[in-house]
């Protein structure tokens, strides 16, 4: 049977990230992309029950000093437990690289 959707986050209160009002609903996804957010239907390879949670866009932390962290701590806690997907190093001029080079 084939799936419309790769994913589709189900029932969750969602912020766009507009600043617009939150809305209840779903979200779809395909490619890596959103299809489809309200009330959808079909069906996903995978779907998640958001019921009771925000499902929200990803966060950018601007200002980490994560530079020696990443090396050893391939999931950046604490940024990404609290939602943030993405972060900018190197800003504070503490960088790590070069590196030695290898023989």
């Amino acid at each position: 049977m084939t799936q419309e959707y790769d994913l589709i986050i189900r029932g969750g209160t969602i912020a766009d990230g507009s600043g617009g009002e939150l809305i209840d609903g779903d979200i779809a996804v395909k490619d890596g992309k959103v299809a489809a957010i309200g009330n959808v239907d079909g069906s996903a390879a995978e779907e998640i029950d958001a019921s009771g949670r925000i499902v929200t866009p990803g966060f950018v932390d601007v200002h980490t000093h994560y530079d020696g962290q990443c090396i050893w701590g391939e999931e950046l806690s604490p940024s990404s437990s609290h939602g943030v997907t993405m972060v900018v190093m190197g800003n504070c001029g503490v960088g790590f690289a070069p590196a030695k080079e290898d023989k």
